[in-house]
């Protein structure tokens, strides 16, 4: 992998991950027209969520800090149980998702469904529940988003920002929740990742190359920080509708190469 890739799909995850575009979708769209494939596939992905993490770190740093402090408390407790869901969707589908990560085919379909979703949060009115009036049962609905988000074109950020608005959460804090139910769910990926590297089941760093790695990583973490200030300010100026109308069009010519240019995209059937 050349470090001009790495910066390209760093700076994609970055932006990606925290917008409600679907960082899983532009990855596979762009390392398919890099032409990067193999093992070393899933071990790059997950470096550069671990990167995003970084910037995670870096603006929820004070309560991130709290809940260190206070594990037992309302907030961490909440988030664990919110994780829950998303782990028994990536176990009992953990095959049927490789499978299609393997090619694009939902790719598309994805990308027009997370576009609908926007345009359903966008509709929604700014709910007053916080913390304090946040019930068990909306932690697992949240999860549950997170866990359909797993499937390629399905932005993770987009489902959970939007099952919390649904769920009557304060715009500000269901965009909060979100981010911050990012960090078991990343850390989760890089674990399994480091396990397989272990077993000699995936690529490991030095097929990948360090410096590419360390650039990838960087740039995902800048552009990471970038965006999840763009999408807080989104998600409370209820702007969301932009980021709809991009996924959706990009799902289209998706399709539409899908349908159309099978030949010169086979990769997308």
């Amino acid at each position: 992998m050349s470090i001009i890739e790495a910066v390209v799909l760093g700076i994609i995850q970055g932006l990606t991950e925290f917008l409600p575009v679907s960082s899983s979708g532009h990855l596979v769209l762009f390392q398919q027209l890099f032409g990067i494939k193999g093992d070393m596939v899933l071990t790059f992905d997950v470096a550069l969520h671990v990167g995003t993490l970084f910037a995670v770190f870096v603006v929820y740093w004070k309560k991130i800090w709290e809940m260190i402090k206070h594990p037992f408390s309302k907030l961490p407790v909440y988030i664990v149980l919110g994780t829950i869901p998303t782990v028994i969707i990536a176990l009992l589908l953990k095959d049927t998702i490789k499978g299609y990560y393997a090619g694009g085919s939902l790719l598309g379909p994805g990308f027009i469904f997370t576009g609908l979703v926007l345009i359903g949060a966008e509709r929604i009115g700014n709910g007053r529940k916080d913390i304090k009036e946040m019930k068990l049962v909306d932690s697992l609905l949240i999860g549950a988003g997170q866990g359909l988000a797993l499937m390629p074109g399905v932005s993770r950020s987009g489902m959970t920002i939007t099952t919390g608005l649904a769920l009557g959460l304060e715009r500000g804090f269901a965009a909060d929740y979100a981010f911050l139910l990012s960090i078991p769910a990343i850390l989760g990926g890089a674990f399994l990742d480091v396990i397989d590297v272990v077993r000699g089941e995936t690529a490991a760093i030095s097929s990948i190359g360090i410096v590419p790695l360390i650039v990838g990583v960087t740039a995902a973490a800048v552009t990471g920080f970038a965006a999840i200030k763009v999408m807080l300010s989104a998600v409370k100026k209820m702007k969301l509708k932009y980021f709809a109308l991009y996924v959706i069009v990009l799902g289209i010519l998706v399709v539409i190469a899908q349908v159309f240019f099978k030949e010169q995209f086979p990769w997308l059937s």
